[in-house]
């Protein structure tokens, strides 16, 4: 596995803090990462306190994906956690971590030492052109041009690496897609309008809120079916519209819908059908799906098997399995975990220590 590191699932300030951390700690472990967009890297960092988090990691996770999850909780079900609040010392801790053959020669905390420059004035110009133009014979010529000062060469070094990781991103945007996976990379911002089957629906991605049916069914179209970049428009009166459509609910709601509809009575890859699944917060119920206030409430009492919920619950285990997606996505629920050992107390006193013998 290569050192590609990426992000996704998270809101523009944590991106940027993130971006400019991993920056300066990849520098202190001799760079060699390199940061790409979600769909080239192997490793990626998923915030998993944020609306998309959940969602972002269950797909990722489906793609194979070695997901860093960025919580403030102690622990995470993605396969390694950046503690939140997070700097650039946190977050090389955990890159050397990940890949300790590699950027161990680096010392941990130092930036590499820079080149030594200890050529002549006359001896600079050949170094400024062999980095500033391709070898031609027209560079060759010029050895005896006047010395360039030393502020070219050091832009001569830097402009060509900053392109790296922007070519394969139009290809990306125009690929069909689930809403959920559109939502959860980010790859639509503001406000939005998106038709289906005669059914509106205006997203405003920055307030993380939505404007059509009160219900969820007639929404089914707009969820399921692949969508591209050029499904969704910007309308000039989207406020109007808003408006019009009355309270603006949740994206989760759309999230959860997703996660219903997309394992078809069957859990998502990645998962275990005969683990432990347990609630963590109630969920918003809904009325359109009366089954899943019984599934609820029978997975509120512990962790239990898929098979163990269908038959306190009442509700066939293909509904349950549905059900437990949903919540999987959105954060409500999660596999039950071994809990942690807990540190052994020091032992203290004359007693103690007659007992520790």
């Amino acid at each position: 596995m290569s050192l590609t590191f990426g992000l996704t699932g998270m809101d523009p300030a944590t991106e940027t803090s993130l971006k400019a951390a991993f920056t300066e700690a990849n520098a202190r472990l001799g760079g060699s990462w390199q940061l790409l967009p979600e769909t080239q890297a192997d490793y990626i960092v998923v915030d998993m306190d944020s609306m998309y988090g959940p969602m972002s990691w269950l797909r990722l996770h489906a793609a194979g994906k070695t997901v860093i999850g960025l919580t403030s909780a102690p622990r995470t079900q993605a396969d390694h956690r950046l503690g939140q609040p997070f700097d650039a010392g946190s977050l090389a801790q955990l890159l050397a971590e990940l890949a300790p053959g590699v950027v161990a020669a680096s010392p941990a905390g130092l930036t590499p030492a820079p080149q030594p420059q200890d050529q002549l004035p006359e001896e600079q110009p050949s170094v400024a052109t062999a980095d500033a133009e391709p070898p031609s014979v027209a560079a060759t010529d010029e050895v005896g041009a006047a010395p360039r000062e030393p502020a070219s060469v050091a832009v001569a070094q830097v402009v060509p690496a900053a392109p790296t990781v922007q070519p394969h991103v139009p290809a990306v945007e125009i690929e069909p897609t689930r809403l959920a996976e559109w939502l959860a990379s980010g790859r639509i911002t503001g406000k939005v309008q998106l038709e289906r089957d005669g059914t509106t629906l205006l997203i405003d991605t920055d307030a993380r809120r939505y404007h059509g049916p009160s219900a969820l069914k007639p929404l089914v179209a707009h969820v399921t079916g692949p969508l591209a970049a050029a499904d969704f428009v910007a309308t000039p009166d989207w406020d109007a519209r808003a408006a019009a459509h009355g309270e603006s609910q949740p994206l989760t709601r759309l999230l959860w819908l997703d996660g219903l509809l997309a394992g078809g009575g069957k859990l998502m890859p990645g998962f275990d059908p005969d683990a432990r699944y347990q609630m963590l917060k109630w969920p918003q119920t809904e009325r359109e799906y009366p089954k899943h206030f019984r599934i609820a409430t029978a997975m509120m009492k512990g962790p239990a098997t898929l098979s163990e919920i269908a038959a306190a619950s009442g509700v066939p285990e293909a509904d349950v399995t549905d059900f437990v997606n949903a919540s999987l996505a959105t954060g409500f629920a999660d596999v039950e975990r071994p809990p942690e050992p807990e540190p052994e107390a020091p032992k203290s006193g004359l007693f103690g220590r007659l007992r520790g013998r």
